[in-house]
């Protein structure tokens, strides 16, 4: 009996998408890195003052109860990061609208396996801290995101070879899990609802609704300007979802979900309105918002050795590791392989399980949204503030570690088979391996 596979090879078009995301954050991963170590280095240098100082300087202003008054490290926190989850919104929309995951059974196993990444690490955190200090729980959800920067960036210097079905699977799975993560957020992290902010958000979220999808046809101007426009009310949502309570980067995702994802442009199916904000957006993104926030939340104070070693013994900490190292393996992995058991599939025959396990490894890379929990977490003077960061930092460095350690004999595999391909591409350039699955599907 035929079964059915799972994470196939793609399309050649989808093929050539993930290599240019992949290119992109490679850059992004290295200034996300380096904000991150001279954050640390500043932190526990006599500049520590100065830095946290300026970390905890505000900026802003009151109106009434309207509320726009914010440290730097909470602009960068509420402000920057919605940046970074309207690309995320964006990207996960392309992905089911446009991209191989448009097929339920292609979205189905990278959807699941993120949410077995978001639980099992969870429940890891739940289970260690049960019996740990007052409050320990409160962390629960740090260890349940992926960092997307950091994970594609390791991805991009590991795995230049792995197929591109295996690439699409991290990269949605990672944004999927960021998304997850943003709604515990909205749910189990939002204090003091306030309905009438929220409900005033709805107008501007319609207008932007309306203009993106009808811009060009109501005010005769081009894709490329219709942020001029479009931004004014992405500024003025996010201020109303600031206040209402629900934490402000959501504002990102709504909007990005209203953005259409199909060109009415002349210009062909490369010119949709979501293309040209990702490719507009995505240096502003993975090249200042990411890392500034890194900056301002990865400075931590260890306090030398013995600290770091005092971190490191709490349950939080090693809660947030072993949940980020080990359960997103198990949860990706084991989630994966009961969709394939129960729908009776099997992997594509050019994928094996250990380069799953390699992704899962990665998957622990959960740094942006981590921090971000972290901070919600826990109160900036609970030592369990700088031990949770401290478990954030030390799971993505293992994880990053442990996933070349897999991955990269996997690369070398794939790229001696990548060579005998590329000597039967055609002369469209189009390997023979893509045309043969799908020979409607050209760049």
């Amino acid at each position: 009996m035929h079964r059915e596979r799972v994470l196939a090879r793609g399309t050649y078009r989808e093929h050539l998408r993930i290599e240019k995301i992949l290119t992109q954050e490679t850059t992004g991963g290295f200034v996300l890195l380096a904000a991150t170590v001279l954050a640390l280095v500043l932190a526990n240098s006599p500049l520590a003052d100065a830095y946290f100082g300026v970390r905890d300087a505000h900026l802003g202003f009151d109106i009434g109860d309207f509320h726009l008054d914010l440290s730097i490290g909470h602009w960068a926190a509420d402000g920057l990061l919605a940046i970074f989850f309207f690309l995320a919104g964006l990207e996960l929309k392309m992905e089911f609208v446009t991209g191989d995951l448009r097929s339920p059974g292609k979205a189905l196993v990278p959807v699941v396996a993120a949410a077995g990444g978001v639980a099992v690490p969870a429940v890891i955190f739940t289970l260690i801290n049960t019996f740990g200090p007052p409050g320990a729980l409160g962390g629960w959800a740090i260890p349940a995101a992926t960092d997307i920067a950091f994970a594609l960036a390791v991805l991009a210097l590991l795995g230049s070879h792995l197929p591109s079905a295996v690439r699409t699977f991290l990269l949605t799975l990672a944004i999927v899990d960021d998304l997850i993560a943003i709604l515990i957020i909205a749910i189990f992290y939002t204090s003091d609802l306030r309905l009438g902010y929220l409900a005033l958000s709805l107008i501007p979220i319609a207008l932007y609704a309306l203009l993106a999808h009808r811009a060009e046809s109501l005010f005769k101007i081009s894709y490329g300007a219709a942020w001029f426009l479009l931004l004014p009310l992405g500024v003025i949502t996010w201020a109303l979802f600031l206040n209402s309570g629900v934490h402000a980067t959501i504002a990102g995702v709504v909007l990005a979900f209203t953005v259409p994802v199909r060109s009415r442009s002349k210009y062909g199916p490369d010119y949709s309105l979501a293309q040209t904000f990702e490719h507009r957006f995505r240096p502003l993104s993975s090249g200042i918002a990411v890392p500034v926030f890194a900056f301002f939340s990865a400075g931590v104070a260890v306090g030398g050795a013995s600290g770091l070693l005092e971190a490191w013994e709490s349950t939080v900490a090693l809660g947030v590791i072993v949940g980020l190292v080990c359960g997103k393996i198990l949860g990706i992995v084991g989630s994966t392989y009961l969709v394939t058991r129960l729908r009776h599939a099997n992997l594509d025959p050019d994928i094996r399980w250990m380069d799953l396990v390699g992704m899962a490894a990665l998957a622990g890379i959960g740094f942006t949204v981590s921090l971000l929990v972290s901070e919600l977490s826990f109160a900036p003077s609970d030592p369990m503030h700088d031990h949770a960061k401290v478990g954030v930092l030390t799971a993505s460095l293992v994880a990053a570690v442990l996933g070349a350690v897999i991955l990269l004999p996997r690369n070398r595999r794939y790229r001696e088979i990548a060579r005998r391909e590329s000597a039967d591409a055609d002369a469209d350039g189009v390997p023979d391996v893509f045309s043969a699955e799908d020979p409607d599907q050209r760049p």
